[in-house]
């Protein structure tokens, strides 16, 4: 008996040259639609899938394959006696082969102006099906969903080597596939209704790279893609230079984006395992860059520098001199390009950073389970702080309290962050209590702490904080407040004169 194989392809790629090959091993193709355009355009022999069912294509393609001639002959197990009775007994023919990829879902979605309809009529039903009967009757049905496997398939049925274990390897990436296909279209529901938290939460990634190994050599570790990731992302970013990015090249470095990602102006993030080392902001790229610099001179060293304006000759000199892992921009010069590229080691990272998805949600697995949050997308504008102290803040130091607010959010907790002039000169992080912190923060700032303000990430919940403030000589302080001894704080303050702020937001990052 001729062997069957059912086509029916929305990725046209590679599919005629694997249809020759397919009828030089004496298979009869069966296929729908515009792929049986295509086969009969380049002259490989194939029968429509109406001549299969006895039942014409209905409701502009709605219904095609969805009958019990393909899925009888689909599902049917060869070593049943029972099944393969009953298909004779209704006139059906076993399939041997299926090759089916789905209908542009994720594509779709990605047209600028697309409309509801276009999306809904884009949701694959018959394929998904074929791939699902096709891959649970795998022991008797080869299915092939990647054009990337066709290569291998055709020479696994030229030689006669196809295993049990090929099969199974096939009918895996099959469910891999429609899983990854119906959570992008749960996904597209979910945001539609605006539901925040369903009582099953469905989540896919794509394969962007194998990495080396993870947080340590003896972790293997990969790096996967959200399909339909809007805004600023790593997954989009164009290497220019330098080898592969590691795991914690990759954790560095989207902690940088996102430092980033706060700051309009020309901003100069350095990041050193997941905390920055030095934020700076300045009227142009390279004098941001100098402001980040010399924040932590010590710390940069083998960090990752992100900058939001385009890399030009003279802030690439500055970066020539360091031992840096990466840098981040959305664009580099032809000069700065040539003095960069002239480190071998270096990585130099182009992406797009006019805009971030403030809609995602973060992912963080515990033992038999996941914590699902929000992003920490809350920010402060100046009109929303509550003045707490006799002396109100300078304009300056308004400005400070600002942005050491933005740099303070992205520190892991206990968190308290000095800034001045647009720069942050001390930084205290992930210190078991807040005093600590700030005792850190005091330390590296050294004689610039005098007249710079001070942000912490939670409230104060004694004033031992405000007082080792008053010793550095902090004139401003911004803080959630909050406390039940917030007033111990504010007395400190008025007793020195200082201005604090409150914000009524915290910002944790454990």
């Amino acid at each position: 008996m001729k062997k069957r194989a059912l086509i029916s392809v929305s990725n046209k790629q590679n599919i005629v040259a694997f249809a020759k090959g397919l009828v030089e091993l004496d298979y009869e193709i069966i296929s729908t639609g515009g792929t049986l355009k295509t086969l009969m355009d380049a002259n490989v022999p194939a029968v429509a899938v109406e001549q299969v069912t006895g039942f014409p294509e209905i409701l502009n393609g709605r219904v095609k394959t969805l009958h019990p001639n393909v899925h009888g002959g689909l599902l049917a197990k060869r070593v049943d006696q029972d099944h393969m009775k009953q298909l004779r007994e209704n006139h059906i023919e076993p399939f041997d082969l299926v090759v089916v990829n789905l209908y542009p879902f994720k594509q779709t979605l990605e047209k600028e102006g697309v409309s509801a309809e276009e999306i809904i009529e884009n949701i694959d039903i018959g394929g998904p099906t074929m791939l699902r009967s096709a891959a649970k009757n795998f022991n008797d049905v080869m299915v092939v969903v990647d054009p990337a496997d066709y290569d291998l398939a055709l020479k696994s049925l030229r030689n006669e080597s196809i295993t049990f274990k090929f099969r199974q390897r096939l009918a895996a990436k099959v469910f891999r596939h429609t899983a990854n296909y119906d959570a992008m279209i749960a996904n597209y529901f979910l945001t539609e209704t605006g539901e925040k938290f369903p009582e099953s939460y469905t989540v896919t990634y794509e394969k962007a790279q194998t990495l080396r190994y993870g947080e340590n050599p003896h972790q293997e570790a990969a790096f996967y893609k959200n399909p339909l990731q809007n805004g600023m992302s790593l997954a989009t970013a164009k290497q220019l230079h330098g080898k592969e990015l590691s795991y914690n090249n990759i954790q560095d470095a989207n902690a940088a984006l996102e430092i980033l990602a706060e700051y309009n102006e020309p901003t100069a993030v350095a990041v050193k395992h997941m905390n920055p080392c030095g934020i700076g902001m300045g009227e142009t790229i390279a004098e941001a860059f100098q402001l980040a610099y010399d924040a932590d001179p010590i710390s940069i060293f083998g960090g990752i520098v992100a900058l939001n304006r385009e890399v030009d000759s003279q802030t690439a000199a500055m970066l020539k001199d360091i031992f840096l892992e990466i840098v981040l921009a959305p664009s580099f010069t032809e000069e700065a390009l040539a003095v960069l590229t002239q480190k071998k080691n270096i990585r130099l990272l182009a992406l797009e950073m006019s805009s971030t998805d403030v809609t995602s949600y973060k992912l963080t697995t515990v033992h038999g389970g996941a914590l699902i949050q929000s992003k920490d997308n809350g920010f402060i504008k100046e009109g929303e702080l509550e003045a707490v102290t006799t002396r109100l803040p300078s304009e300056k130091e308004l400005q400070d309290l600002l942005f050491a607010w933005k740099a303070v959010k992205h520190v892991k907790s206990n968190a308290i962050v000095l800034a001045k002039g647009k720069q942050t000169i001390g930084i205290g992080a992930g210190q078991m209590n807040r005093v600590g912190a700030a005792k850190i923060a005091i330390e590296q700032a050294a004689e610039k702490a005098s007249g710079s303000v001070m942000a912490s990430d939670a409230f104060f919940p004694m004033p031992d904080t405000v007082e080792e403030a008053t010793r550095a000589g902090v004139t401003a302080i911004i803080q959630p407040g909050g406390s039940k001894r917030d007033q111990d704080s504010i007395d400190v303050c008025n007793q020195h004169g200082i201005a604090m702020v409150f914000t009524g937001m915290r910002h944790f990052k454990h």
